[in-house]
């Protein structure tokens, strides 16, 4: 029988008082008694943990009656899993969805302590790198804010990414240390500790039925333990759970070997299983970094699913219901693996037949994917699988019989359609497809934007497509309000609530009530000024951070995100060469200035998109400091970019840069960032940008280049990129004094192989894209030189965010893959 949690219909206890009084007076026991500090003598970051844990005594009363309303009704939970969790600071956030940060900041003045100051200083919690990871923090956050009981799974990193420096101009990689000083809002869950095993081997094992099963007999050990962080939805209507699972040794030190004098040996063990969780996306450009890798993504699944079944058992004493009551999103292909894992759970551990255990499994799991690069559709090593995980690779064997047995015989595939769909990949090494391990093992299959999901059907998954057509399904991606205008662009947020009222704070499709005021020019000037206030703000940031001094009264052009080719930075600091040697030909012309703004990171071994880095930075010396320019032109490369550097940079924009190569990019979130604060984007018809072009209108908008179908007619003809450079005399011209070392005196053939690829292959479509940017990039002028026109476009690009909201998403995907009900 299952053992029956104790539920309590009664109130933790009275609700709390939300007066400045009272949490001034809980700050101040926080302080004395948690943190162990006298006021008098109290540093910032004492009075920023006690403000954290004054909070979190608010946000825990909620947790708890959101935890206990689930068990009482028994309701569907949702368990997403995802390598990447991009949080950023969580205190403000806390604070702004339940209500008290007027309270809280009025408290701390009382104190003579500035509550902005304290933001500033709470360190962004290094879980994830870009686009994938905020992601699952919005979706999160929204689960909450639409009452869905949700849980988060992911990994505890030590260091995250990296923290990232330059060194003359160069990318370098140091350590994040966000763990430093401890996590206050998080909560180590010692009962929620479980055993993962490695290598090992499989024996059959004979049931006295007399039917064979296996058992897995791993020979490598060691825990996951679970650490817990509340995340509140708004109005605090429920409070979320995001567990994340920290590597630690069976035994932290092998004292025979410590007392024999090997005393580095005996924390072998302990280094080798902490390491699962020191870094995220640690080098896998060699052997031992792509089996750490797939340790990574194995140790969180597998800790996650069994305690979800654990979960699922301690509630309903069956597994015959899991997929009534559990629905688990995979990330990506990050977490892929969890299909076979589930498999073997259930089958090992359970002692459920096959064909039961494989339909519990694919009702259970939903697949998002993020990428039709090949090179991100993870795929590993069969040897590398067979030694690490034998069992899985057993059931995979196994999956992958059933699904080629069932496209040859009841779909009548021929060979290369079977071997398209095969989980081996049996080209070049045999490897394991974990893309189409995820789409097989799952009931749904997501792409998240319109054009990205036509795609996904027409080439990565087109003849898995053909066997199971009704799985794929579109979400086209979001972002929480909450987050990327309420709290990052407060003074905004007030002058659209004084505008059409607040009502759009609890239900952000009444923005578009602001469309009615687009062309007010007594609207357009106050919302200018919100707009010069936020880039003044980044103007002292660049200042303090480059010693760069930029003017506000500038076109803010900014590109922030991860550095990769398709996304081509390169491209636009090509625009920014071009446009210098065109400032310096003719003086006389009346420009406007202009000042490009870069920040994201390069993977370490990703030598061009690092490359790509120091070339801005090269740019960036040469143009700043050239007194032809007077000013009129800018290039600044912030580094470390994260959430609370995207926090100011975003509200300060003017244009944002969305200009990846057309089929190439799958949604982008980025753009609905800077849409929501009023930017307008410049951009391709690629990912969610096709979206935003319906919802803004064309004519709030800058479309540019070729559409995918194009791109991928141009790259099937192999046609050679050189007649479009030499037509183009700005762009041959720029890309000569790159080549040449211009940019690059201490070393001039620094950029010539980069170059040579655009003259080369060009697979980017960065030359042939690049005259059609340039008249966009003119057209940009054009309107910012009509002020009345600029500022009617951002004002509808704000009002016309609604649909952007990652609760319409979480709506969608409850209602349509999940099947639980939302608020």
């Amino acid at each position: 029988m299952p053992q029956k949690p104790i539920v309590y219909d009664a109130p933790i206890h009275e609700p709390r008082a939300i007066t400045v009084e009272a949490i001034q007076a809980e700050i101040l026991e926080r302080l004395i008694y948690s943190v162990g500090k006298d006021p008098i003598v109290a540093r910032p970051h004492d009075w920023l943990t006690a403000t954290i844990l004054a909070v979190r005594d608010r946000v825990m009363d909620r947790w708890m009656e959101s935890s206990r309303e689930t068990w009482r009704t028994a309701n569907k939970r949702v368990y997403y899993l995802s390598l990447e969790f991009l949080i950023g600071r969580l205190m403000r956030d806390a604070m702004s969805n339940v209500g008290l940060m007027e309270p809280v900041q009025q408290a701390l003045a009382n104190l003579n302590v500035d509550l902005g100051d304290l933001i500033n200083l709470e360190p962004d919690a290094a879980l994830g790198n870009g686009g994938l990871g905020r992601l699952a923090a919005c979706f999160l956050e929204s689960m909450s804010s639409v009452d869905i009981p949700a849980y988060g799974y992911g990994i505890r990193y030590v260091h995250g990414l990296f923290r990232q420096e330059m060194s003359e101009g160069w990318q370098v990689e140091l350590p994040e240390e966000w763990l430093a000083h401890g996590n206050p809002w998080e909560f180590e869950r010692r009962e929620s500790t479980y055993e993962i095993g490695f290598g090992g081997h499989v024996n059959p094992v004979q049931d006295p039925d007399g039917s064979i099963r296996q058992e897995w007999e791993p020979n490598e050990h060691l825990l996951a333990v679970a650490y817990d962080t509340p995340i509140v939805g708004w109005r605090g209507k429920r409070v979320n759970t995001l567990r994340l699972w920290s590597a630690q040794p069976i035994d932290p030190i092998l004292l025979d070997k410590f007392n024999s004098g090997d005393h580095i040996g005996a924390l072998e063990e302990s280094a080798k299983a902490e390491a699962i969780t020191r870094v995220l996306y640690p080098a896998d450009s060699t052997p031992a970094g792509q089996e750490l890798r797939l340790r990574q993504e194995f140790f969180f699944s597998s800790a996650s699913l069994q305690d979800i079944v654990r979960r699922h058992l301690q509630q309903y004493g069956d597994l015959s219901s899991l997929p009534e009551k559990v629905a688990i999103q995979l990330n990506d292909t990050h977490p892929a693996i969890s299909v076979a894992e589930l498999m073997r759970i259930l089958i090992d551990d359970n002692g459920i037949k096959w064909d039961q255990a494989w339909k519990l499994c694919k009702g259970t799991f939903g697949y998002t994917n993020h990428t039709l690069l090949p090179e991100a559709l993870e795929s590993w090593p069969v040897a590398l699988l067979e030694r690490l995980l034998p069992r899985h690779m057993q059931i995979i064997y196994q999956i992958n019989a059933e699904v080629l047995t069932e496209a040859r015989v009841k779909a009548g595939f021929n060979d290369q359609q079977v071997a398209t769909i095969s989980l081996i990949d049996e080209h070049g090494g045999r490897r394991v497809r974990m893309g189409q391990l995820a789409f097989v093992g799952s009931h749904s299959i997501n792409g998240v934007s319109a054009l990205h999901t036509e795609l996904m059907k027409q080439t990565v998954f087109a003849d898995l497509h053909r066997l199971y057509p009704e799985r794929i399904n579109n979400k086209t991606n979001g972002i929480t309000p909450r987050r990327w205008l309420l709290q990052c662009n407060p003074s905004l947020t007030k002058l659209v609530s004084d505008r059409i009222g607040p009502e759009f704070m609890d239900d952000v499709e009444k923005l578009h009530l602001l469309a009615l005021h687009a062309e007010d020019k007594g609207f357009q000037k106050q919302f200018a000024a919100v707009k010069f206030a936020n880039k003044q703000r980044l103007a002292r940031l660049i200042k303090d951070r480059l010693n760069v001094t930029v003017s506000p009264e500038a076109l803010f052009d900014v590109q922030i995100k991860r550095i990769h080719e398709y996304k081509r930075q390169l491209l636009n600091i090509i625009h920014a060469v071009a446009l210098y040697d065109e400032i310096r030909a003719h003086p006389e012309r009346e420009w406007k200035p202009h000042v490009k703004i870069f920040a994201g990171k390069a993977a370490p071994s990703y030598w061009n998109a690092k490359l790509i880095i120091k070339l801005i930075n090269d740019v960036a010396r040469v143009i700043n400091n050239d007194p032809a320019v007077r000013g009129l032109l800018k290039v600044v490369f912030l580094p470390n970019y994260n959430v609370s550097l995207a926090e100011v940079i975003v509200p300060a924009a003017d244009l944002s840069e969305q200009i990846s190569t057309a089929g190439m990019e799958a949604s982008g979130t980025g753009n609905m960032k800077f849409m929501a604060n009023g930017a307008i984007t410049i951009g391709t018809m690629d990912g969610a940008n096709v979206e935003m072009h319906k919802e803004v209108g064309p004519d709030n908008i800058v479309i540019f280049g070729l559409s995918a179908q194009e791109v991928e007619d141009k790259r099937s003809r192999s046609e050679v990129p050189r007649s479009a450079i030499d037509k183009s005399r700005r762009l041959r011209e720029a890309l000569e004094s790159i080549s040449s070392g211009v940019f690059s005196p201490d070393d001039p053939n620094r950029y010539r192989d980069l170059i040579g690829g655009l003259y080369d292959h060009d697979w980017f479509m960065v030359a042939r894209d690049f005259d059609a940017y340039w008249a966009a990039q003119e057209k940009v002028s054009r309107l910012w030189a009509n002020p009345d026109r600029w500022w009617a476009m951002a004002i509808r690009n704000t009002a016309n965010m609604g649909f952007f909201s990652s609760d319409r998403t979480i709506r969608q995907y409850a209602g349509e893959i999940w099947g639980v009900p939302t608020a």
